[in-house]
């Protein structure tokens, strides 16, 4: 499938027929299934441009960006140097920023990004790029600025920018209050740009304060801009870069005023664009189930109201006139929605035997199922479905949770320090397969950015394996029903991990041939800052969809689960399991078990709060919409989406 991304953006409105669809939008904008499929167009993109300048004998200038957003892009034209003859001898690149201050050689810097990702693997000259120094004496940064806009201008100008976007709207580190005149400049980072950087650094604490950046300025004088963006944390930021005003507390929206500018998304990023999120308010939908129970909900939360006290009024004042002639009256639609809604909840997330089960979220036989619960990270099963869990072992299920990775990085290295000096004092390196002084002796010589040791690696390891086993003895389970799969992806002693690969399949694909399931649990919540997550769910997906043809596989059903980072929204829940104040605390128990993830969450995203209150709060926020709605009131909720894999 290809795209052309750069139509201009009223063309884009007409050729497209979407002129209604894109009235709130100011912005022209592409959106993709996935970040794959749209990183392979913007690289096509690109290297046609890189094919033309070479026939035209002249250099093709490219302004690149850091980041997770263009790392499958730098993939994509690696692979097209490498098997399609790209040459990249006509390059010159200029970076959009570096941290300051940074050393070329911390795996943390730009500089260092840049070559593993792109120069390393191409036929670039050397001399041809430029990435902002990190080590520019302070009195002397004034002018480097200076230089490096020259440079640039002497180039002949950026042909073409690729950018990120942050969550304070700021492209390179232009963050907000930038100047729309804005040049190359040293800049203090916002604190939020700090958090979302923090897993990098393992910790804020360990974040530069101070960046070297491209200005406003230098990135609008680029002939041709592509703004890539994925997940749904940028979904919020990405609707007020294209719909709002234009501001420097968004330095993104600047980029209205650009001719040529497209932003590039996949479907989770661009969610809450008003023609996603509120269709109906923007011209006439195609009303399938989905639509109608998103309108439904969304026009009770907006009129404050239970779905049974909708009127006619309310559908019509809120943009759901044809939706009310076609099913006829308020009530008609009330009654449906609610009924459909109150079909999701039930106590027996197993299935309840020896009942009629057409209205209820799982099947009543086999009365005791055989279940898998992926958990990515040792403690994502607690968090995300402790309760369900709970309620599953108690109603007599053989219940499996299959821990898909060591979780090892989140570890730090005072509490792997403080475990470590704790076995030398009762066992003695003798008695261990880990060899416990040497870990003490490299965790307290550590030096920066420095991988840990296989030791220490084993002993982080070993500490959450242990949590688990405390966390899940306290729910009730069986210790032989505990697997361990320590995928090899991310076995790297790196944030970075590994691409996915046919071993961690192969691996995923065993433990469910051997169980044989009719349930399987997995991490459906994609907002993990470092990929795990997404990486352990494909697997799944894909082990599967390679098992689909053996004949256990037909009474295999997939639940997904969030809770760690996001929740479902309520018309996307299927399975809704209320939980009791007994059962709330019992899950904060449980998940308090991993000792190691608490007060200091390592990876904690853009949410400060310890893992059991998130949980807590979520659980208990899902209850209240349900209440809000007119249905029963439930101390909490853990909510699931069945997925058709």
């Amino acid at each position: 499938m290809k795209s052309d991304l750069r139509r201009k953006k009223d063309i884009s409105y007409k050729s497209a027929g979407k002129f209604e669809e894109t009235r709130f939008e100011k912005i022209h904008n592409e959106i993709f299934k996935n970040s794959t499929e749209a990183s392979v167009i913007v690289a096509q993109e690109i290297a046609e441009l890189i094919k033309s300048k070479e026939k035209q004998n002249k250099s093709c200038v490219l302004g690149l960006a850091t980041g997770s957003s263009p790392i499958k892009v730098y993939e994509e034209l690696v692979r097209m140097y490498r098997e399609e003859g790209l040459s990249f001898s006509n390059v010159v690149t200029f970076n959009l920023d570096e941290y300051y201050p940074m050393t070329k050689e911390n795996n943390q810097s730009y500089h260092y990004f840049m070559h593993q990702h792109l120069f390393n693997h191409i036929d670039i000259k050397p001399e041809n790029i430029h990435i902002p120094d990190g080590t520019i004496a302070i009195e002397e940064l004034n002018q480097y600025c200076i230089d490096y806009e020259m440079n640039i201008k002497n180039a002949g100008g950026l042909d073409f920018q690729l950018l990120g976007i942050g969550r304070t709207g700021h492209v390179g580190f232009n963050e907000p209050g930038s100047h729309i005149n804005s040049g190359t400049r040293i800049i203090t980072l916002d604190h939020i740009t700090r958090v979302d950087a923090s897993s990098d650094f393992n910790g804020i604490d360990n974040v530069p304060k101070r960046a070297i950046t491209m200005g406003v300025s230098t990135i609008l004088r680029s002939k041709r801009i592509v703004l890539m963006a994925w997940g749904q944390n940028k979904a919020d930021i990405i609707k007020r870069t294209i719909q709002g005003d234009i501001s420097s507390e968004v330095p993104a929206t600047f980029l209205q005023n650009h001719a040529n500018a497209t932003f590039v998304l996949d479907q989770l990023a661009a969610s809450e664009l008003t023609r996603f999120k509120t269709p109906w308010l923007v011209g006439e939908c195609i009303w399938t189930q989905e639509l109608k129970s998103k309108a439904i909900v969304w026009l009770c939360q907006s009129t404050n109201q239970s779905i049974l006290k909708l009127t006619d009024r309310d559908y019509n004042n809120n943009g759901m006139s044809d939706l009310l002639a076609l099913e006829g009256s308020a009530y008609d639609l009330n009654i449906n929605m609610f009924n459909v809604l109150q079909h999701t909840i039930t106590g027996w997330p197993g299935g309840k035997p020896n009942t009629d089960d057409s209205h209820r979220p799982e099947r009543a036989n086999p009365d005791k199922k055989r279940v898998i619960l992926f958990s990515p990270h040792p403690d994502d099963d607690v968090i995300s479905m402790g309760g369900t869990f709970s309620k599953l072992i108690k109603q007599g299920h053989d219940v499996h949770v299959v821990y898909q990775t060591s979780g090892n990085i989140a570890v730090t290295d005072d509490e792997a320090l403080k475990f470590a000096e704790v076995c030398t004092d009762f066992i003695g390196d003798a008695k261990t397969k880990i060899d416990f002084q040497s870990v003490i002796d490299f965790l307290r010589n550590k030096s920066e950015n420095q991988i840990d040791s296989l030791e220490v690696r084993k002993l982080k390891a070993l500490i959450r394996r242990r949590e688990s086993y405390a966390a899940v003895r306290y729910i009730g389970l069986n210790e032989s029903n505990i697997h361990f799969l320590d995928m090899p992806f991310y076995e790297t002693g790196l944030i970075k991990k590994n691409p996915i690969h046919a071993d961690d399949i192969a691996i995923v694909k065993a433990i469910i041939e051997k169980i044989k399931p009719h349930q399987v649990f997995a991490a459906g919540d994609l907002a993990d800052p470092h990929g795990t997550h997404e990486v352990c769910l494909n697997a799944v997906f894909t082990a599967m969809a390679a098992l689909k043809p053996q004949s256990f596989m037909n009474d295999c059903w997939l639940w997904l689960y969030r809770g760690a980072w996001h929740e479902w929204e309520i018309h996307e829940i299927d399975m809704a399991v209320p939980l009791s104040p007994e059962e709330v605390m019992l899950k904060r128990h449980a998940i308090l078990y991993h000792q190691s993830q608490k007060d200091r969450v390592m990876f904690q995203g853009n949410d400060s709060r310890e893992f059991w209150v998130r949980a807590e709060d979520r659980n208990k926020h899902t209850a209240k919409l349900y209440d809000d709605l007119g249905l029963a009131e439930y101390e909490a909720i853990e909510a699931f989406k069945r997925f058709d894999y």
